[in-house]
């Protein structure tokens, strides 16, 4: 059973829906496996909680 972890800033449930089914999609094609079996995490992270480039990403 595959699991797959996003770790983001926030995004809307309507964008977070559809990158579920993409990912989960992407198994089912390239795994031959059914789509019960892939489980996909969100992990949302402030924006003023990471950083790029030495700026919070809330800064940019």
């Amino acid at each position: 059973m595959p699991t797959v972890t996003v770790q983001q800033g926030p995004r809307s449930v309507e964008l977070k829906r559809e990158l579920v089914k993409q990912i989960t999609d992407a198994f089912v094609d390239a795994y031959r496996i059914p789509a019960e079996t892939v489980t996909v995490w969100i992990q949302e992270v402030p924006t003023d909680s990471w950083g790029a480039a030495g700026t919070l990403t809330a800064d940019k």
